[in-house]
């Protein structure tokens, strides 16, 4: 992965974020919980990203080596 591939997902951090933030504001008033800002929802999709992207790694690297044992 170079260096220009991870800042075309910029991007789509801050459009998560903002997503992130919007829906959370529909969905938290009905579980009683509060709305957060986009600071927060920052916070936590970084956090959601930084977690899953290992996962996501090794998914790709697994199903390459299942690839190669096909051909």
């Amino acid at each position: 992965m170079g260096y220009f591939t991870i800042l075309t997902a910029v991007p789509g951090f801050f459009l998560s974020s903002f997503i992130f933030m919007l829906l959370w504001g529909v969905i938290a008033p009905q579980i009683g919980m509060t709305s957060i800002d986009y600071p927060m929802s920052m916070l936590i999709t970084i956090t959601l990203w930084l977690a899953v992207a290992p996962l996501a790694a090794a998914a790709v690297r697994s199903a390459g080596k299942k690839l190669l044992h096909f051909q």
